[in-house]
């Protein structure tokens, strides 16, 4: 095992990758619980999404792991799961089956666009600069996600956000886990992240701000009533509505998947000369656990930012993403105690992962304000729209005119010029179904 996951050539250990893949699970475990309270909005059946999003997750995370060997985990995506229930089946009235023929005929074209090395060749095309512009914005999206989970960052009209309410118990014991998780980080403890998601548990048990579990283990549910419908209704995508349908599945997940990656593996190092080995890999993973998940019942899936939270504690092969799959697989018995880990737990992971990815700022040209316009507008934009896939859109569709302006049109690679047009076009089915 050591051999196949290179632990001497990352540096890395049989343990420590145990630790960084429970971390990554815990970290995005709330997914089993929000992704079918989202689906089931549009009337899926809860029970079947459950246990459709655990095993497309597991599915992905090993694929990934034993594939492309990076600590990357893949779930159904939030974001794109609202689009999926929202926009696309309660506004546009389109049934659940045949919103998930259109995922899967989204992954399908993934898949084949995969296969010839289409979308490998993309990443290996963004810059650096944005590169690292997308790694810290990602990190900025992550601490914003934390900050909110936690109660410290609330909605208000007048100011859109303002600081929450530092009396409530639930924000309280956020905050604990916070400074928990800081003073362990500074004084460089080996799993300072993961220690402090399990004293914030077991405090938040003992105070009662956390709901003690009254069972251990359950049985997972049927997947019946989702199974197979996206095959049997793949006939129904046969309007101009329902083709930009698809076509904003497949980018929204393109963008939000690739954007991931590139910030993920920014974070960890794993870039080679402005390149990332093994993306085509990694990249298979990903299309073949989406079509996956389309069959099984369920809203598109891609790689998710809180992989992050296990590179942080050290995790660097195949073996995280592996142990984070294999954990999905026995959620599907143990969903009570999942229970536990609640937002508050989660936040104070987010928010140190987020200051760790926000270093990558750093390491940006800012005195080139040919760079740093379209860099700026990639790391703002993600935590303000709330989406990672509209950052990179910003940012990838002002690069090529900054650049042209500058009198560098020749140092843009021709494939961000094709970008340019692409995000034309995803701006405008945006703007007709709505922003995810």
């Amino acid at each position: 095992m050591s051999k196949f996951f290179k632990f001497d050539e990352l540096h890395t250990t049989f343990g420590r990758e145990i630790v960084a893949g429970l971390t990554t699970f815990l970290a995005m475990a709330y997914i089993l619980f929000v992704n079918p309270t989202v689906l089931g909005a549009a009337g899926m059946d809860k029970g079947a999404v459950f246990t459709a999003t655990a095993i497309s997750s597991a599915f992905g995370c090993i694929v990934m792991g034993l594939l492309a060997k990076y600590p990357i985990a893949i779930a159904p995506g939030l974001g794109v799961n609202a689009f999926f229930a929202f926009s696309v089946v309660i506004g546009m009235k389109i049934p659940w089956q045949t919103a998930l023929a259109g995922v899967l005929l989204a992954s399908i074209i993934f898949l084949i666009i995969t296969l010839f090395k289409i979308r490998e060749m993309i990443i290996n095309a963004i810059p650096q600069d944005l590169k690292l512009a997308t790694a810290a914005g990602i990190g900025l999206f992550i601490a914003f996600i934390g900050l909110k989970g936690a109660g410290l960052i609330v909605a208000n009209k007048a100011t859109t956000v303002a600081l929450g309410s530092l009396t409530k118990g639930s924000t309280l014991l956020a905050i604990f886990g916070l400074l928990v998780t800081i003073i362990l980080i500074v004084r460089n403890i080996k799993g300072a992240i993961f220690i402090g998601m399990i004293l914030t548990s077991i405090v938040g048990l003992i105070t009662g701000l956390i709901p003690v579990p009254t069972q251990v283990v359950s049985t997972a549910p049927s997947l019946a009533p989702t199974f197979g419908q996206a095959i049997f209704h793949l006939s129904d995508i046969n309007t101009v509505q329902l083709a930009i349908v698809v076509l904003t599945f497949l980018l929204v997940t393109f963008f939000d998947t690739a954007g991931t990656i590139v910030g993920v593996a920014e974070q960890a190092g794993f870039l080679r000369d402005n390149q990332l080995p093994r993306a085509g890999q990694a990249l298979l993973a990903d299309s073949s656990s989406m079509l996956v998940g389309a069959i099984l019942g369920t809203s598109p899936t891609s790689a998710y930012i809180e992989s992050s939270a296990g590179i942080a504690v050290g995790g660097r092969s195949g073996l995280t993403a592996v142990v984070t799959g294999i954990l999905f697989i026995f959620g599907l018995l143990f969903s009570p105690l999942l229970a536990v880990v609640t937002e508050v737990v989660t936040a104070p992971a987010l928010i140190i992962v987020g200051i760790m990815m926000a270093g990558a700022l750093g390491s940006i040209d800012w005195k080139k304000m040919e760079i740093a316009i379209p860099a700026f507008f990639t790391v703002i934009a993600m935590p303000l729209t709330y989406s990672i896939s509209t950052g990179v859109a910003l940012g990838f569709f002002l690069y090529p005119i900054t650049m042209i302006v500058k009198g560098r049109a020749k140092a843009v690679h021709p494939i961000m010029y094709v970008l340019f047009f692409i995000f034309i076009i995803y701006f405008y089915f945006l703007s007709l179904n709505g922003n995810v």
